[in-house]
C-alpha cells in the first residue's frame, strides 16, 4: 500500500478565473509556473527543457495520472501551452490548468 501526500508550494501566484472550473485531483502531480516564468515541481526548479523528462520520471511511480499546472495569471499564454504539451509528452492521461472559481 503507498499513498502520496501533496503539500502545495508557498508561491504569490494570482491564478486565472473562470467559469467553468472544478475540483481537480489532490493526487495529481503539480507543476507550478510563477509570475517570473519558473517552473518547479515538487517544490525544485525545473528548467523547460528537462521539464518532460522529470514529469515521464513522476508518472512512472504515481497510481494517478494527471496532472495540474498551477501558473500566475500574468504568466505568458506560450509558456502555459508549452508546460501542458510537455505534459502529454511526459504520457499524462489528464492536464489541466489551475484557475479560481468565478463568483456570480
Amino acid at each position: 500500500v503507498t499513498t502520496t501526500f501533496v503539500k502545495d508550494m508557498k508561491l504569490e501566484l494570482d491564478r486565472p478565473s473562470a467559469a467553468s472550473a472544478s475540483a481537480a485531483s489532490t493526487k495529481s502531480i503539480r507543476v507550478f509556473i510563477d509570475q517570473y516564468g519558473d517552473i518547479f515541481v515538487d517544490n525544485q526548479p525545473v528548467r523547460i527543457y528537462s521539464l518532460q523528462s522529470k514529469l515521464r520520471d513522476m508518472l512512472r511511480v504515481s497510481t494517478d495520472k494527471s496532472i495540474l499546472v498551477v501558473t500566475d495569471e500574468t504568466v505568458a499564454a506560450k509558456l502555459v501551452l508549452e508546460v501542458v504539451d510537455q505534459s502529454r509528452l511526459a504520457g499524462a492521461s489528464d492536464v489541466g490548468v489551475a484557475t479560481e472559481q468565478e463568483s456570480s
